[in-house]
C-alpha cells in the first residue's frame, strides 16, 4: 500500500462526516432555480422562429437548427437563403474543427482563388457580400441590457434572441461571438465572405472576432453534434484527408419544408420577464448547491432556452 494511503483514508472519513452537516445548512435567501423559473414561464414569453430564418442542417449524427439574424446581417441572410435553395450545401462537408474555437463547414474543394469551388456553378447566389460587421442602433427593437459591464464593448445585452453589444458613442451595435454563434468565413479582405462557408463557435467565446467577421445567426439546437467532431490535424484545425470529413446530407429552409415536417420548437423571448429573472437568478444563484453567488455574469454565460413547442 502507498505510504499516502492512510492519510487519504483519514481525510476521506473526515469529509464523509462533514458533508451531512453542510447539506443540512440551508442557503440564505434561497431563490428559484433556472429550471423552476422556466417551469413557471407563461406561453406568451416564448416565440417560434420565423420559418424564413430557420435552417435545418442534416448530419449523420442528427439535425442542427440555425436561426438567421436578418436584422443584423440582411445581405448575408439573403445570400445564405439563396445558397440553401440552390442546394449548395447538400453534399458538402465539415471541413475544419479547431479545439476550443470553431467547427466550420463548406466546400472542401474551395481554394483561395475560388476556381474549384462549387459556388462558381450556382446561379443567383453572390460570390461576395458586404461585410455587415455592425449596424446602426435600432431603438425600436427591445434591448435587454446586462448590468455587469463587458471587456469588449461599452454595453452588452440581448436583442431579438441574440447576444449583442453596442456603443452609443458611435451609434453602432453588433452580434457577438458567444458559444453557438454562426459566423461567415472569409479571406483577408473584409468583403470576401458570402455565406458559402460558415462556422460555429464551439469553445470559449473569441470576442476579439466581434466587428471583424459577420455573425449571420446562431445555433439553437444541435450544438452537441458540432462540438463533438474529432479535431482537425492540419493547421487551424482543417482536416487533411477526405475520410476525416463528415458529409452534410442537406440544408433546408424551414419555410420551404411542408408544415408538418418543419422543426416544432420555441425560444424564450429575451425581452420577457422570465428571461430577466433568469439572468438575475444566474447572477445571484442561491440554492442547495450554490452557497456563494458570483453577483455578476458575462454575456456569453447566458444560454437562451429552447424547447419543443407544445401542441
Amino acid at each position: 500500500m502507498s505510504r499516502f494511503a492512510p492519510r487519504l483514508l483519514g481525510f476521506s472519513l473526515l469529509c464523509a462526516l462533514a458533508l451531512p452537516a453542510l447539506a443540512d445548512t440551508p442557503p440564505a435567501n434561497k431563490s428559484a432555480t433556472p429550471k423552476e423559473l422556466l417551469q413557471q414561464s407563461k406561453p406568451g414569453e416564448w416565440r417560434k422562429p420565423d420559418p424564413n430564418n430557420l435552417l435545418e442542417m442534416r448530419l449523420p449524427q442528427g439535425k442542427v437548427l440555425i436561426e438567421l439574424a436578418p436584422d443584423f446581417t440582411p445581405l448575408h441572410a439573403d445570400n445564405i437563403r439563396t445558397l440553401v435553395r440552390e442546394h449548395y450545401f447538400d453534399g458538402l462537408a465539415i471541413i475544419r474543427v479547431q479545439d476550443n474555437f470553431v467547427t466550420q463547414w463548406g466546400d472542401p474543394e474551395d481554394d483561395d482563388k475560388g476556381d474549384k469551388s462549387k459556388l462558381r456553378s450556382l446561379g443567383k447566389a453572390k460570390k461576395t457580400v458586404p461585410s455587415e460587421y455592425t449596424r446602426p442602433i435600432d431603438a425600436k427593437l427591445p434591448w435587454t441590457a446586462l448590468p455587469d459591464g463587458d471587456v469588449y464593448a461599452p454595453e452588452v445585452g440581448f436583442v431579438e434572441g441574440f447576444p449583442a453589444a453596442r456603443d452609443k458613442a458611435s451609434g453602432q451595435e453588433w452580434l457577438t461571438h458567444c458559444y453557438g454563434a454562426v459566423g461567415v468565413a472569409r479571406d483577408v479582405g473584409p468583403e470576401t465572405g458570402s455565406g458559402s462557408s460558415l462556422y460555429a463557435i464551439i469553445g470559449q467565446a473569441p470576442r476579439g472576432l466581434d466587428r471583424n467577421l459577420a455573425v449571420a445567426g446562431r445555433v439553437i439546437q444541435g450544438m452537441e453534434f458540432l462540438s463533438a467532431f474529432p479535431r482537425g490535424t492540419g493547421p487551424l484545425g482543417f482536416y487533411e484527408k477526405p475520410e476525416q470529413r463528415t458529409a452534410i446530407a442537406s440544408v433546408k429552409l424551414a419555410a420551404d419544408m411542408p408544415a408538418k415536417e418543419r422543426p416544432n420548437i420555441e425560444v424564450l423571448r429575451t425581452d420577457s420577464a422570465t428571461f430577466a429573472a433568469l439572468i438575475e437568478a444566474k447572477r445571484n444563484r442561491r440554492d442547495d448547491f450554490y452557497r456563494n453567488p458570483a453577483g455578476k455574469i458575462d454575456l456569453c454565460s447566458i444560454n437562451i432556452p429552447v424547447r419543443e413547442a407544445k401542441p
